[in-house]
């Protein structure tokens, strides 16, 4: 188990003000009450910044024909919808909630090339808002593959995120199980697919991103 770097800062501060509440209990304070409470209240962020910004080590799933997880989390979406912002078509919209406790790390579904990157500030509606797709913080990604069909996806920032970071570029090259971003503290990605894919997963499934199918194209 790694740690992703968009979590340093968060690690390193938090075990700076833990280590120096505690060296300060110790040597100063006598292991007073209040000091210990400090103490416990840092160790407390240093252990959830620790688990929140994990990188696990994994061995994506590689298919040309396949769409992968771009999150961990749970499908919560799966339904036709018009995409007004790049596609202008009808589209199958498949939306994963992640909660604190899943990785953050967002990969990129399918191999191919970046064709469209926008950032959209917003509000910070719970993820599962109807209407946080359209309305929060918000960044869209679209991948074009060789032959034409194009995958749209969106990562929404929920109530406690308060950061989307996005690594892709205009004409980049995507690589199926790349990292394309990071999302801190609670979030959803949206993914929007061709009519004709195939889905492979049902509402309220659980799916491991960069590994399991979301979809046949």
């Amino acid at each position: 188990m790694k740690l992703h770097h968009e979590g340093m800062t968060y690690i390193l501060v938090s075990l700076i003000l833990w280590a120096g509440s505690t060296i300060a209990m110790v040597f100063f304070f006598d292991y007073t009450w209040p000091t210990f409470l400090v103490s416990a209240f840092f160790l407390f962020f240093l252990v959830v910044f620790l688990q929140f910004f994990r990188k696990p080590l994994r061995k994506p799933t590689l298919d040309e024909n396949k769409v992968i997880a771009p999150c961990d989390g749970k499908v919560v979406v799966i339904e036709k919808v018009f995409e007004p912002e790049f596609l202008k078509t009808e589209v199958i919209q498949l939306s994963i909630f992640m909660s604190p406790v899943n990785v953050h790390i967002n990969w990129f579904p399918i191999n191919g090339v970046v064709e469209y990157v926008q950032y959209h500030p917003g509000k910070y509606l719970v993820a599962w808002h109807p209407k946080s797709s359209t309305e929060n913080e918000r960044s869209t990604v679209v991948v074009k593959r060789r032959d034409g069909k194009r995958i749209l996806v969106r990562q929404i920032a929920g109530i406690l995120a308060r950061k989307i970071c996005y690594y892709a570029k205009v004409n980049m090259v995507a690589k199926q199980g790349h990292e394309m971003g990071f999302i801190k503290f609670g979030s959803r990605v949206d993914v929007f697919l061709p009519l004709d894919a195939k889905i492979k997963v049902k509402l309220n499934q659980k799916v491991t991103g960069s590994i399991d199918i979301l979809a046949d194209l």
